[in-house]
């Protein structure tokens, strides 16, 4: 398996923004490009750091009231491609898919939203769908892509970053891509708890 892989692009898309000041900074600082969407691209752009908007990469504005947003070839595409595949390289250039080696998802705050006592409606529009599609991705490919599934893991990522640069290696990218699944069987477990209960 490849060892280190350089961090170039980070997707970040993120429910709470506390604690991503830090990360965002030492990103920077390591000269890593930042793609985002809607209040994530906002925050980030808040800061003073330039960032590109999903939509500008894809062509498509956010639609459906939000509940589409990333869910697109170039988006999913920069993730899952194989550094190594002579096929996916070939492909990623002709339909001109940027690689994105750093992804930064925080969910939808479902748990929160059912323990709110929120109506039906509203819980099932804190489900989500990008962000959870995100973090699988971003998983699958954890040979090149590092996922960084949850704001818990903010402080691990910033860690590794002060100690080795924009670096990673294998065994970091597995680690995080092991917790990401982690994150993501818990909040399907929670939605199908809440479906079963209802």
């Amino acid at each position: 398996m490849a060892g280190k892989k350089q961090i170039k692009t980070a997707l970040i898309s993120v429910f709470h923004k506390d604690g991503l000041e830090d990360l965002l900074k030492k990103l920077d600082e390591e000269e890593v490009k930042f793609l985002s969407t809607g209040g994530t691209h906002e925050f980030i752009e808040s800061l003073g750091y330039p960032c590109q908007k999903v939509e500008d990469l894809t062509s498509y504005p956010s639609i459906l009231g939000g509940r589409v947003k990333t869910l697109h070839p170039k988006v999913f595409g920069g993730i899952l491609s194989r550094r190594d595949n002579e096929g996916d390289q070939a492909q990623m250039q002709k339909y001109e898919i940027p690689f994105i080696d750093l992804v930064i998802v925080d969910l939808y705050p479902f748990e929160q939203t059912v323990a709110s006592g929120a109506s039906a409606d509203e819980i099932i529009e804190k489900i989500d769908i990008g962000g959870i599609s995100l973090i699988r991705a971003g998983a699958k490919n954890f040979k090149d892509v590092v996922i960084v599934p949850s704001k818990a893991e903010y402080p691990v990522l910033l860690q590794i970053l002060n100690t080795n640069g924009a670096q990673t290696d294998i065994e970091d990218r597995k680690m995080f891509a092991e917790r990401a699944f982690g994150v993501s069987s818990h909040y399907d477990a929670a939605i199908h708890s809440w479906f079963a209960t209802e």
